[in-house]
């Protein structure tokens, strides 16, 4: 079978499944954003094809139509290859795509007869999720309403013409309406739990000077971007008491400067500086020099980070959950979350993780103290966190083989 992904920033979601099914013996493609490769590269297995769009957006557009003239923009430019490829006679029998840069809004015009699955990451709401969640950073005006009907317009118009669907968790496929919610199929991308695990021998070098491992007292928090839909401003307000209580832990911190979600700070360069220079003066300098940011790492850095973690602490508006929360079960972290979806589908309270409320400052103080100076139950909480992962999102055992069930579905 000839099958084609399509992703702004291939392989995004799909860098475990499309070199699987080329395992399987299926002849795989891919399309991306500006590659600046010949069309004869190959990743893993797969063979990548570029697009180039043809403009930028239009100064001075209306506010509501901006976030989807960029996608149609895309999708003009998608639509454009996929004239040449099929000029050359590429057909593919299936199309998979994460569909929210618009990408395949057209695609069908070229390849009618293929089947198209899309991954469902979210479909975002005006209530009950990430808009408004948070009083004080996303507050809702009377245009917001508007705002998320233009933003979900490019998943609306694709409805029709899409025959299956993905998405890795239960909450993010609710938030899709009902009459869709039938073609999806709940399954995660997968966590490589044979690569990313406990390791107690695991140390870190800090600023090229300072070693530390399991013997040390540690907080770790990581974040792609410093933010508040992660609950980084929530995480900074309880460094001080934090660190009062507990003058010789250590806080690492993982995270780049940039802006993921949401709308960037005033007055600010970024949430990063903004919260320091809040937080900061609450704390003395002897342990402020405690805190370390360490922006963003390698790969191979993080997994020692997880795995040398004393406590590991995740927040996160109602949202798209992080593969990084999944690793650090897997990893064998000691968890405190924060009770929102879709972590508490995964977080059984006081089973395999602590869950306290988004905005408790004090809880999330009290608990990850409470599991610094108890071995026995964080101990208990990362070995049950461990299995949990194993148990339902092992890519190896679980999540691929599921995955290729549901393309293998999807063609008949």
């Amino acid at each position: 079978m000839k099958i084609l992904f399509i992703h702004q920033n291939f392989p995004g979601q799909f860098k475990f499944l499309a070199p699987a099914l080329t395992k399987c013996g299926h002849d795989v493609y891919a399309l991306k954003l500006n590659q600046k490769v010949s069309p004869d590269c190959k990743f893993n297995g797969v063979h990548v094809f570029s697009y180039t769009p043809l403009k930028s957006s239009t100064d001075g557009i209306h506010r509501l139509l901006s976030d989807f003239e960029t996608k149609i923009i895309r999708a003009e430019a998608v639509l454009n290859r996929a004239k040449e490829l099929n000029k050359k006679g590429f057909y593919p029998d299936l199309i998979v795509a994460h569909p929210g840069w618009g990408e395949t809004l057209f695609i069908k015009k070229i390849w009618p007869n293929s089947k198209l699955a899309i991954y469902c990451e979210f479909y975002y709401q005006t209530t009950g999720s990430d808009v408004g969640f948070d009083k004080e950073f996303s507050k809702v005006d009377s245009t917001d309403g508007c705002h998320i009907d233009m933003k979900n317009l490019v998943n609306t118009v694709q409805f029709p013409s899409v025959d299956f669907a993905i998405s890795p968790t239960k909450w993010q496929a609710s938030t899709y309406p009902d009459h869709f919610r039938s073609k999806i199929s709940v399954i995660h991308d997968g966590i490589d739990t044979d690569l990313v695990k406990p390791n107690s021998t695991a140390s870190l070098l800090i600023n090229n000077q300072i070693k530390i491992d399991k013997n040390d007292e540690i907080i770790t928090f990581v974040n792609r971007n410093l933010e508040p839909y992660r609950g980084f401003h929530v995480f900074m307000r309880s460094l001080p008491e934090l660190l009062s209580k507990k003058p010789n832990l250590r806080i690492l911190i993982v995270g780049g400067d940039s802006v993921s979600y949401g709308r960037k700070p005033i007055g600010s360069k970024s949430w990063k500086e903004r919260f320091i220079a809040e937080v900061k003066p609450k704390i003395p300098s002897e342990l402020w020099n405690r805190i370390y940011f360490l922006g963003k790492i390698p790969y191979e850095i993080y997994l020692q980070l997880l795995q040398i973690s004393t406590v590991h602490v995740y927040l996160t508006y109602p949202f798209v959950l992080s593969w990084s929360f999944l690793e650090a079960m897997s990893a064998g972290c000691s968890i405190v979350a924060s009770n929102t979806q879709p972590v508490s589908e995964v977080i059984k309270h006081d089973e395999n993780g602590l869950l306290v409320d988004f905005f408790d400052i004090d809880g999330f103080v009290n608990n990850i103290i409470l599991l610094l100076d108890n071995k026995k139950k964080r101990d208990l909480l990362s070995k049950n966190a461990r299995k949990f992962v194993i148990d339902n999102y092992d890519l190896k055992q679980i999540c691929i083989p599921k995955q290729i069930e549901w393309i293998n579905n999807s063609i008949k």
